[in-house]
C-alpha cells in the first residue's frame, strides 16, 4: 500500500498564485483535473506573502506558474527557478501531465 501511495505521488506541484489572479482561478481548476486523474503532492506559495518576496521578484508578472519535481525533490529554490520543470500563464490537463511524465522519468 506504502509504494502504492508514493507511486500516485510520485510527483510534487508548486503552484505560484496571487489571490487577484483570474488566471489563477483557471489554473487551479486545471490542477484539480490532474489531481483527479493523477494524484500530486500539492504546495501553494502566495507570491504577495512578505516570506515570499523572493517568488514575487521573479514571477510578480507572470503567475500563474506551476514547478512541477519529484515529491522527494528539495523545496523549491528561486535561486534554481531557470532549472525548474515549469509552466505558466495558461495550460491545460494534458500539458500538465506531459511534464509530470518528464519529471517521472528524470
Amino acid at each position: 500500500m506504502r509504494a502504492t501511495a508514493r507511486l500516485l505521488q510520485s510527483c510534487r506541484i508548486t503552484f505560484f498564485t496571487r489571490k487577484t489572479c483570474g488566471l489563477c482561478t483557471q489554473a487551479r481548476s486545471v490542477l484539480s483535473d490532474v489531481w483527479d486523474q493523477r494524484p500530486f503532492a500539492f504546495k501553494e506559495v502566495d507570491i504577495v506573502d512578505p516570506k515570499s518576496k523572493p517568488w514575487l521578484d521573479l514571477y510578480d508578472f507572470d503567475v500563474p506558474v506551476i514547478h512541477i519535481s519529484k515529491s522527494e525533490a528539495p523545496e523549491e529554490d528561486p535561486k534554481l527557478s531557470s532549472q525548474a520543470v515549469k509552466l505558466m500563464h495558461r495550460f491545460t490537463v494534458d500539458q500538465v501531465k506531459a511534464k509530470m511524465d518528464l519529471v517521472e522519468k528524470s
